[in-house]
């Protein structure tokens, strides 16, 4: 709650009534105002609180939007020409400033004549007694504040964003309408992914900042009321803390920082006070982006870092500039820096010399391993998992993987396990030539199996001629575990889990226990078992507590490291149990910005995308998913019903494809999975194969006629098939077996035969009373 020093204003628990609209006090909080109190917006402001179900001229109020420096923002009906719009009501100071007043009228009338997709319009400005209000075009849809809120943007969702922004900004400027508050609340996104601005014209007016208390805020090096400024220090030109006259190169300032933070999660210039962010906007360098995202394209941080020039002369001088650069990161989206596609690594599985299939988890363990160490690394950019794991123990030469990839180097070796002792031979050799351009053999104990992990990826780095920034060599020193035993355990669980079949996740748990046993404060271990628990509930065995277990496991995982991936990826699949999606959102984009190729994250990513109907940014997302986790057959399915409910056909067929071949290589491996066999017989389907669908449906359901996952996905397979009435008596048959379908079946478009249905209607109404939704 904001403090008043003046005490006749003070009211429940001593907040200000003046101010008290302000914070999260509810009108029933206080009744009455004290005789004493001068305070002459205060009943003004009560009845911003009442105005639901009022008239406001020829608008009726209908329901409270929010709340800001510019007033607040209504839902309502035009009763005249019937539509929906937006009413802004002004503070109520406005109507002591007659001059004041004149000049928004002016800016209203001036913005109202901007004509443009991606600006928000403005109908009228109006003032029906001494109440001042603006009419404005309505929008469904979220603000792009919501979405940074939830993690780094990806860059090419960022750059067609920015696209639109940019030519809104063009639109203005050629008008000769500068905005002044370019800031992500200012930017909505509609459900059609429509950008667009708001409040051109207004800003001005609001902007006329007393300049001694602006200077006083700087002097002080404190927060002083500023009223407007303090909500948008971060986003300020130069020239607009120096109280210069501003043109449109200060809204291409505040559109950089706005790129900045979209593709970072994070603000380019921070502060503990207004005087610190002010001091890092005039003083201070922008971090790299690269330290947040190393996959953004040099070229978009160029874009970036001119449009933040501090000298307005070396910034971009007009919006027709930015969008040329822009267009131009488009056309080249895959040129990334020439450098970094030079200095690019495969990591081939090592041959497992040892011959022991047992032994295969260890190998695979230590390629990955050394996989996430060279990740680690900002200047080279190593192949995730997913890439590379189709070559293992196939008899491909080192060109033929590096053609495939597009990749400069392969670390290839192998290695070999006896007892307590490692040997490992590894060489990096150049894809054009083949010439090894590094080569060693390591004998060591298993307890220094970290230092040797990390004695690779230095190497590699210094080979490469890549000097390690201090931040990276502290984090590739950092090691999981003291106790290679409790890591070797880890390890069978982790292999285990990724196999996906009932009886693989139970010995996953039982590996997971017993590293556990031996170091409790184990955090992976604590969070692959939070994850075999997620998977447990969404497959297996709903109903028995695995969401309680799993969000146990979890917060233990949390409380040891609370940026763990791996833990992240869990808490996700917990907070979708729980439809608590947009956190869950913010969970998978943080596990994702920290290990790309994190196990789950995308395939959680992906779910809770579609069911917030955020089908755009998951169609956005699709292309690195595949590319980090393409292995796991369980992320392409929410990704494929976002593109099929858009209606990108050519798209959604790339992407079944895809999927196809990842469940056919999983039942290469593990036949035993009847759920990788009952999604192949959805996409048989999908690909018109009716008798080859058909068949293992059935052999999947004659084995599991109790499975009410399995049943759910054998009624997707009638309904891609349109053969209604099996969908619908199959459906019914899951529906009541467990609580596994929730909203899915609503949206998912392989039941698009069902919903109109008025069986299946009335059987998710009563689905809907008797559950809670998943």
């Amino acid at each position: 709650m904001l403090k008043c020093h003046d005490a006749s204003h003070l009211g429940y628990n001593g907040s200000c009534y003046d101010h008290a609209l302000r914070g999260d006090l509810s009108p029933s909080r206080y009744t009455s105002l004290p005789q004493n109190c001068t305070s002459k917006s205060f009943q003004r402001r009560i009845e911003f609180r009442t105005m639901i179900g009022k008239a406001l001229s020829h608008y009726k109020i209908l329901e409270k939007l929010g709340q800001g420096g510019m007033g607040v923002v209504y839902k309502a009906e035009d009763t005249r020409l019937r539509r929906p719009v937006a009413i802004k009501m002004l503070p109520p100071e406005f109507a002591k400033d007659q001059n004041r007043i004149r000049r928004l009228m002016m800016e209203a009338q001036a913005a109202s004549s901007l004509n443009h997709q991606n600006i928000c319009t403005i109908y009228e400005l109006e003032e029906v007694k001494g109440v001042f209000f603006i009419a404005m075009e309505y929008i469904q849809g979220h603000s792009l504040r919501e979405e940074i809120l939830q993690g780094p943007i990806p860059w090419e969702r960022s750059l067609r964003i920015s696209l639109q922004i940019a030519e809104a900004l063009e639109t203005a400027h050629r008008h000769n309408i500068v905005h002044r508050d370019i800031k992500p609340s200012n930017i909505l996104i509609t459900d059609q992914e429509v950008v667009k601005i708001l409040d051109f014209g207004l800003a001005q007016i609001f902007w006329e900042v007393d300049e001694e208390k602006l200077s006083e805020a700087i002097t002080q090096e404190k927060i002083t009321e500023l009223g407007h400024v303090v909500g948008t220090t971060h986003y300020m030109s130069p020239e607009q803390i120096h109280g210069h006259k501003v043109d449109a190169r200060s809204d291409l300032f505040s559109f950089g920082v706005l790129l900045y933070e979209m593709l970072a999660a994070r603000l380019p210039f921070r502060g503990s006070s207004v005087y610190e962010v002010m001091n890092s906007i005039l003083k201070e360098p922008a971090d790299s982006l690269t330290k947040s995202n190393p996959n953004i394209p040099l070229s978009f941080q160029r874009v970036i870092e001119k449009a933040m020039a501090k000298n307005r002369e070396m910034r971009y001088q007009t919006s027709t500039e930015i969008i040329h650069d822009l267009k131009k990161v488009g056309d080249n989206q895959k040129d990334y820096d020439t450098q970094a596609r030079r200095e690019s690594v495969a990591v081939r599985y090592f041959e497992n010399l040892s011959g022991a299939k047992e032994e295969e988890y260890f190998r695979d363990g230590m390629t990955e391993d050394v996989i996430t160490e060279l990740s680690k690394i900002r200047d080279l950019k190593v192949f995730p998992r997913s890439a590379v794991v189709s070559f293992r123990d196939k008899p491909f030469t080192v060109s033929q993987i590096g053609q495939e990839l597009d990749a400069s180097y392969v670390l290839e070796g192998s290695l070999r396990r006896s007892g307590n002792r490692i040997r490992i031979t590894a060489q990096l050799v150049e894809v054009y030539n083949g010439h090894s351009v590094w080569a060693e053999r390591y004998d060591r104990e298993l307890k220094d199996v970290f230092d040797l992990q990390d004695e690779i990826a230095r190497s590699i780095a210094n080979a490469l001629r890549i000097t390690l920034s201090p931040q990276e060599e502290v984090e590739i020193a950092q090691k999981p575990t003291e106790n290679t035993e409790a890591y070797d355990y880890y390890l069978r669980g982790r292999g285990y889990a990724r196999r996906r079949t009932e009886s693989d996740l139970e010995y996953a748990v039982e590996m997971f226990n017993h590293a556990l046993s031996l170091q409790p404060d184990f955090a992976l271990a604590h969070a692959g078992m939070a994850n075999v628990y997620v998977l447990f509930d969404n497959w297996y065995r709903e109903g028995l507590h695995w969401i309680d277990k799993a969000r146990l496991a979890a917060e233990r995982a949390l409380a040891l490291d609370p940026e763990l991936p791996e833990a992240l990826a869990a808490q996700a699949g917990i907070l979708i149990a729980e439809t608590n999606y947009e956190e869950a959102i913010r969970c998978t984009r943080k596990a994702i910005a920290r290990k790309p190729d994190c196990e789950n994250a995308y395939w959680q990513l992906g779910r809770a995308l579609f069911l917030t109907k955020r089908l755009q940014e998951s169609a956005d997302t699709v292309n690195q998913a595949i590319e980090s986790s393409g292995d796991d057959y369980n992320i392409y399915i929410p990704f494929t019903l976002a593109l099929e409910t858009l209606g990108k056909s050519k798209l959604g067929v790339e992407v079944r494809e895809k999927h196809t071949k990842a469940l056919k290589r999983q039942l290469a491996m593990y036949p035993e999975d009847v759920r990788a066999r009952m999604l192949l017989a959805c996409n048989l389907a999908y690909f018109g194969k009716e008798e080859e669908a058909v068949q293992e449906l059935q052999k999947v359901i004659q084995e599991r006629p109790l499975d009410p996952m399995l049943l759910y996905n054998a009624a997707c397979a009638y309904g891609i098939l349109q053969r209604k009435k099996d969908a619908l008596e199959t459906f019914k048959k899951a529906a009541f077996r467990g609580n596994i379908i929730g909203i899915w079946a609503e949206k998912d478009p392989d039941l698009a035969c069902l919903h109109d249905d008025p069986e299946f209607i009335r059987l998710m109404a009563e689905l809907r009373q008797q559950k809670p939704q998943k």
